[in-house]
């Protein structure tokens, strides 16, 4: 068990945090999901934040063979972590370039787990700005409806799905409704 005590945890306006959130994305956040009891973080560095259904969305994107998708397709949550200033190197190397289907990577990458208050995805003590979200919708990408060139630097067909970035599999887009938002406090 990796939870920590009990932290305070700030309410934040998510609209009030989206630059720093944007700016933090194409940096490189964790996207985290829970199976059946195994937490499981990678690094996400596409998103958008949106307003859509009159409702504050989050919209995560995963591809189809990675462990993460399975996970979340049966749960349909998942929590998008992000860091105060910059990501600990140790996080990004373990969460961005290694599979949970053969680690730990709560355990490996020394991240504290902290209680989510609206879904079963806990937050992450390290990456203090939280999203909770909850999927309204999801959509896999249609690769031949996108210009040829975005397809052949990010989907190039001769590289195996289960590679570690771009590879022949499409993305599926998760619009999570933000649940609920707030920064981790000591």
């Amino acid at each position: 068990n990796y939870f920590t005590e009990e932290n305070m945890k700030r309410k934040v306006d998510v609209l009030e945090y989206s630059g720093k959130i944007m700016k933090a994305l194409s940096k490189g956040v964790l996207l985290t999901v829970k199976g059946d009891e195994k937490v499981n973080s990678m690094v996400i560095s596409w998103g958008a934040l949106a307003i859509e259904w009159n409702k504050p969305i989050f919209v995560t994107y995963v591809r189809e063979n990675r462990y993460t998708k399975p996970i979340l397709d049966k749960t349909m949550e998942f929590t998008v972590n992000i860091p105060l200033e910059k990501m600990d190197p140790k996080i990004f190397s373990v969460c961005g370039m290694k599979s949970g289907r053969n680690i730990d990577k709560v355990k490996e990458a020394g991240m504290t787990l902290v209680e989510a208050e609206a879904v079963s995805v806990p937050a992450i003590k390290e990456l203090p700005i939280t999203l909770e979200c909850k999927v309204l919708y999801k959509k896999i990408q249609e690769l031949k409806d996108l210009p040829e060139e975005i397809v052949n630097r990010n989907y190039p067909q001769d590289i195996d799905g289960f590679a570690v970035g771009a590879n022949r599999d499409p993305h599926t887009a998760y619009y999570g409704e933000i649940v609920a938002a707030y920064i981790i406090e000591e």
